[in-house]
């Protein structure tokens, strides 16, 4: 079975860093591209981020770039969102999903609704 599990959310103060991993098992998770997105209290859910399977191209949400860092060790099964520079509007729920397989479209991998298998969240909160 496909699986996907969030971890390395917390507090953090503004200016500050955190690591997020999703630990990926249950498919050839080379072949995949991962995405990570989030979800702060009363809005859509939106993503941050996403790493293409194979050649490993990266996009991000604007209002992220040049903060946050998207990864994957394919050895090890596992994608990493490294965030610096937080700000409390970072404040969310952080999933990471596995995109529908061939989709190599930057604006389509940023949309939910082409991802099939999400995992179930942690959350980050960045305090003033």
């Amino acid at each position: 079975e496909v699986q996907l599990v969030e971890s390395g959310g917390g507090l953090a103060q503004a200016g500050g860093s955190l690591r997020l991993s999703c630990a990926a098992s249950g498919f050839t998770f080379d072949d995949y591209t991962i995405g990570w997105f989030r979800q702060a209290p009363g809005k859509e859910r939106e993503g941050v981020s996403c790493i293409y399977g194979g050649d490993n191209t990266t996009y991000y949400k604007y209002s992220v770039k040049g903060r946050f860092t998207i990864s994957r060790d394919n050895a090890k099964n596992m994608v990493y969102l490294q965030m610096d520079s937080l700000n409390p509007e970072d404040t969310a729920v952080y999933y990471c999903a596995r995109a529908l397989p061939s989709v190599r479209n930057g604006e389509s991998l940023m949309d939910r609704r082409y991802y099939d298998y999400w995992g179930q969240g942690t959350q980050v909160t960045v305090s003033t």
